[in-house]
Parts: structure tokens; C-alpha cells; sequence
């Protein structure tokens, strides 16, 4: 098979996803996945493409990952995974496109205004 290298984005974060057959480890930069994951909910989010096409103990992963906070950049793994698992199997696309897992969350920050508190907050008016 080879190297199959993939990249996924959420807000700010992107990740590059490097997948080879192997035993199932993952490696998020140069960490071991559950330290630089640590609660089960970001740690179930970057599985869950894994385990939905059941290949979690079929391939070594090694992840790059930058920008954004841990949400949006385990998030970005998810995506990045998911792609990958596609490219592996075409039946796979089939399993992860109902569940969203491919489609690219588009919600951004918004910007803050000039004059305004924050994006829509504005200033408080008093009448004196």
C-alpha cells in the first residue's frame, strides 16, 4: 500500500494525516494520541472514522496537527481520517458520508466590528 497522506481542517486548526499499514498506533506530533488527547470525548472523535470502517488496529497513523484548540484540531484529525479511510476502501465513503464525516464544517469565528464591543456585542449606550 504506501503512505497515504491526507489533510483536514475545522475553524482555524488543519491536520495532515500520514496512514501506513500497521498495528494501530497513533501519534499526534511526536505524542502518543491519549496524552495529547486526554478526554475520552476528543480521543472518540478522532476514532470514530477508524472504528466505524473497523480498520482501528489495521494502520499506524501519524499525525501533524497545528492552530485552533483541541476541539477543532481533534476535529480536523477526524476529517483527515475519514478521507484517508476513503481513499483506502472506495465502500468506506458509503459508511462515514451519511455521518457527516466528510463534509467540511464550514462555521468560522466571526470578526470583531470597528466601534463594537465584540463581533455583534456593542458598547453600552446611556442616556444622562
Amino acid at each position: 500500500m504506501g503512505v497515504i497522506h491526507k489533510i483536514g481542517r475545522r475553524k482555524t486548526a488543519v491536520a495532515r494525516v500520514y496512514v501506513s499499514e500497521g498495528t494501530g498506533v497513533i501519534t499526534v506530533n511526536k505524542k502518543e494520541f491519549a496524552t495529547y488527547f486526554p478526554t475520552a470525548t476528543l480521543q472518540y472523535k478522532v476514532m470514530q472514522p477508524m472504528s466505524m470502517t473497523e480498520n482501528a488496529t489495521n494502520f499506524d497513523v501519524k499525525v501533524n496537527v497545528f492552530g485552533g484548540g483541541s476541539t477543532g484540531q481533534a476535529e480536523a484529525v477526524r476529517m483527515a481520517l475519514a478521507r484517508a479511510m476513503c481513499e483506502v476502501n472506495a465502500e468506506n465513503r458509503s459508511i462515514l458520508k451519511p455521518e457527516g464525516l466528510l463534509t467540511r464544517d464550514p462555521r468560522m469565528v466571526e470578526r470583531k466590528k470597528f466601534g463594537q464591543k465584540k463581533a455583534r456585542k456593542r458598547f453600552q449606550f446611556s442616556k444622562r
